[in-house]
């Protein structure tokens, strides 16, 4: 077998035994296809490459400018495929063992006050006609369950047919949560549907997307939806660098949090496997919480 069988054999046993998400298999691919061209360029491949090989790898994504997390994930990768082959017996060593990966610190997420995130929605709704239904819609959607932004562009029309309380996501590996939806959540998708047709490409009569495009991909993109938000965040007089999708994520969880939610439902909530990556969301909250002890408390005051 060949490297190239080697990297195919990897991906179908993370696709068939660890339910890696669509994106993930392609972001590995991509890894490996990094790393299977520079061993390239030193007469060997991933099949045959030394520990002094991959070493030298190592050390070229750091000398390349990549980001801290591109670079650790492509270390990831490599590592990963090697653990693989050993395990199938294709190699009698692992030439990534013996490189110790720089230690990459975790920054704290970007975080929205809950009046930047009312502004923000007003702002969203605001605008002209069916274009700030929706947008409104999709901003209440994220901040009201913690959405990502491939699970809400991703929704069925089915999942809010029958105005739940919840909705039923399918997020990273395939699996599957319930997603709670607010008030306010649940009636901007009831002002938003009336108008949803006018997202409809020409000679469409209907669509499966609660949020369809005309666009080749017949529903909203991420990108655009970013961009949108952007608009609407210079709109409300926030600083369109702390606003992403994602940031309303991490609204979402630090809300919680500050409002005495337990840390296990907040992981539950967001999809998170493992609670280690939903306790950064603790490390946010505090710091909220000390200012407000620190500025607020009568005792503070007197000192």
């Amino acid at each position: 077998m060949s490297a190239s069988d080697w990297v195919d054999a990897f991906l179908e046993m993370m696709a068939a035994e660890r339910a890696a998400a669509r994106n993930t298999l392609t972001a590995y691919g991509k890894d490996l296809t990094d790393a299977q061209g520079f061993l390239a360029g030193q007469g060997t491949d991933l099949a045959a490459a030394t520990a002094e090989a991959i070493e030298a790898y190592f050390v070229d994504l750091g000398a390349r400018g990549l980001s801290p997390a591109t670079a650790a994930r492509r270390r990831a990768a490599v590592r990963q495929f090697y653990r693989f082959v050993l395990g199938e017996g294709w190699r009698t060593d692992d030439p990534s063992r013996r490189v110790d990966a720089p230690r990459k610190g975790r920054p704290l997420p970007k975080v929205l006050t809950r009046a930047e995130v009312d502004r923000l929605i007003a702002a969203a709704a605001a605008r002209d006609g069916a274009q700030g239904l929706r947008l409104a819609c999709m901003v209440e959607l994220i901040y009201a369950s913690g959405l990502r932004i491939s699970e809400l562009i991703g929704l069925p029309l089915a999942a809010v047919i029958r105005d739940p309380a919840y909705l039923m996501v399918k997020g990273k590996g395939g699996k599957e949560r319930l997603a709670p939806l607010n008030p306010p959540a649940r009636e901007a998708v009831k002002a938003y549907l009336p108008v949803r047709p006018a997202f409809f490409a020409k000679g469409v009569k209907d669509s499966p997307w609660l949020f369809p495009s005309r666009g080749k991909a017949g529903r909203l993109t991420g990108r655009r939806f970013a961009q949108l938000l952007d608009e609407a965040a210079r709109d409300a007089g926030v600083d369109p660098d702390k606003v992403s999708p994602h940031v309303l994520r991490h609204a979402f969880a630090t809300h919680l949090l500050e409002g005495g939610a337990d840390l296990r439902v907040v992981q539950t909530l967001l999809g998170h496997a493992d609670i280690a990556t939903t306790q950064i969301y603790t490390h946010v909250a505090q710091d909220r919480l000390r200012e407000v002890v620190e500025t607020k408390h009568p005792l503070a005051k007197k000192r």
